[in-house]
C-alpha cells in the first residue's frame, strides 16, 4: 500500500472525510481516509469488506520503554445470536473476516489526532493450527454460552484470543461483537 509512513490527517481533507464536528470525534475516520483511497465506499456490512478481503485498521502507541504497543482490542464483526448459535466455526462470520483481514496499523499521538502515521500493513495468516484452534475454542465457548445461557451471558473476561465485548455508545448497550484481544493484534502486526 503507497500510504505506508504517509501521515492520514491531511488526506482526510482530501478525502472529505470527517475527524471532528460538534466537539465529536469520528472514530472510525482513519479507516474511512483508506477506504477512499482506495476508491472503495465506506462500508460496516458483515461481509468482507472487498469480497476477497476485509480491512481493519488499529491504533499504536509508545510504551514507556518507547517500543510500540497496540492501544486497544480490534472490532471483528458483530454478533447475531442466532447466527452464532446455529452457526459452526469453519462457517461462521468471524471465520471469514479474519481470513480475509488485512490489518493497517497507525500511530496514535494524541486524543486530538492532528497527527497519524500508517506504520505497517499487514495480511493475518490462520495457517498456524495452535492459533486456529484458539480462535475455534473462543468462538465455540460464545456459541456454548448463547445456546446454554443466553446472549446476556456473554460478557468481555470470555475468550484468550477473541471476546465477545459490548459495542455501541456507552454503558447499558446490548449490541455485542467479536473483538480481537491486544495481545492477538500485536501478533497479527508481528510486534
Amino acid at each position: 500500500m503507497m500510504l505506508r509512513g504517509r501521515d492520514l490527517r491531511p488526506l482526510s481533507d482530501t478525502y472529505q472525510v470527517t475527524v471532528w464536528k460538534d466537539g465529536k470525534k469520528n472514530k472510525g475516520w482513519a479507516g474511512q481516509v483508506l477506504e477512499r483511497y482506495l476508491g472503495l465506499p465506506i462500508n460496516s456490512a458483515q461481509s468482507p469488506n472487498f469480497g476477497s478481503w476485509e480491512l481493519k485498521l488499529v491504533p499504536l502507541k509508545r510504551n514507556h520503554a518507547g517500543n510500540l504497543q497496540v492501544k486497544e482490542t480490534m472490532a471483528i464483526t458483530m454478533i447475531d445470536p442466532y447466527n452464532v448459535a446455529e452457526t459452526p466455526f469453519e462457517q461462521s462470520h468471524l471465520l471469514s473476516k479474519l481470513q480475509k483481514a488485512v490489518v493497517c496499523a497507525r500511530m496514535f499521538e494524541s486524543q486530538a489526532d492532528d497527527t497519524s502515521l500508517l506504520v505497517s500493513v499487514c495480511t493475518f495468516d490462520l495457517d498456524d493450527p495452535a492459533i486456529l484452534a484458539r480462535v475455534k475454542a473462543d468462538y465455540d465457548l460464545v456459541r456454548k454460552t448463547i445456546r446454554n445461557d443466553g446472549f446476556d451471558a456473554l460478557t468481555g473476561a470470555m475468550g484468550q484470543l477473541v471476546q465477545p465485548r459490548t459495542k455501541g455508545a456507552g454503558h447499558g448497550s446490548t449490541s455485542r461483537a467479536f473483538y480481537a484481544r491486544t495481545g492477538f493484534v500485536a501478533h497479527i502486526l508481528g510486534l
